[in-house]
């Protein structure tokens, strides 16, 4: 029987949203939704059901501020972002509900209307059970990587770089990784401090699921052919520098920072 992550004794976090409603409209859901967390990382896919495109997809750091305390107060930050609000830092107040699930409430930019208003938000989510992966029943590894771009230094002179920023994450027998074009570039702000403005373009992503072996569910995006695929796995993956934040791995020739890592035995 599969179990959640708090049931076999992960920290990490597996959900689906049942629900988002802009407050004071009435609650509704037209994506298929999921999050993975790992450590304070993030990946978080939202599928459009009707038109089969990237609803919003993003990553970066899930930082929470009082983990003892209700509502738990999250702060997310976003270093990759397919709606271009790359450096958002959003706050999420967490409350469990009556039935388990849990109650997210806050602001953010409404992105379907002109000029994405900030906007009162109540999301309904719900963690999901682990999905069994290669290693078994009752056991896996769940990971996030970031690639390991050259970050443009903050100096005194107007200069820009682009990187393809990938997020590849796992949890078990579910897998993610998003793909975009980033430009970072120095510039003053009114001010006349230096700092550095970032810019996205469309996200390509994949998710893919263990059955009897790694499937494609969602393969989206322009670029989505070069996104890393787990199907043919991951050459010394679970093992090594793999579990230890902060080592550099390759994948397909690339260098990807591990963000943070678990092992279930």
């Amino acid at each position: 029987m599969s179990a959640t992550g708090a049931q076999l004794g992960s920290t990490c976090g597996f959900s689906t949203r049942l629900s988002l409603r802009w407050v004071p409209e009435v609650p509704e859901e037209t994506t298929d939704t999921i999050v993975l967390s790992v450590g304070e990382w993030f990946l978080d896919l939202r599928m459009d059901k009707a038109s089969g495109n990237i609803d919003w997809a993003m990553a970066g750091t899930r930082i929470e501020e009082n983990p003892k305390e209700i509502p738990l107060k999250v702060l997310f930050t976003r270093e990759l972002d397919s709606l271009n609000e790359i450096g958002i830092v959003d706050v999420g107040n967490f409350s469990p509900l009556p039935n388990g699930d849990d109650l997210e409430s806050g602001e953010m930019p409404r992105a379907d209307l002109p000029g994405a208003p900030m906007t009162a938000f109540e999301e309904v989510w719900r963690e999901l059970a682990f999905r069994e992966g290669p290693e078994g029943a009752k056991k896996g590894i769940s990971w996030i990587l970031e690639s390991d771009d050259a970050p443009l230094a903050l100096g005194e002179q107007e200069k820009e770089v682009t990187v393809t920023k990938t997020f590849l994450g796992r949890i078990w027998g579910t897998y993610l990784a998003f793909q975009q074009t980033q430009t970072h570039t120095n510039q003053k702000n009114e001010s006349g401090e230096w700092s550095v403005k970032r810019a996205g373009g469309e996200v390509s992503a994949r998710r893919e699921e263990w059955g009897t072996g790694w499937e494609e569910k969602y393969v989206v995006g322009p670029d989505s052919a070069a996104v890393p695929s787990i199907k043919s796995g991951f050459e010394g993956e679970g093992k090594g520098p793999w579990k230890v934040p902060g080592e550099k791995v390759s994948i397909g020739g690339k260098s990807y920072i591990v963000r943070a890592f678990e092992e279930i035995e």
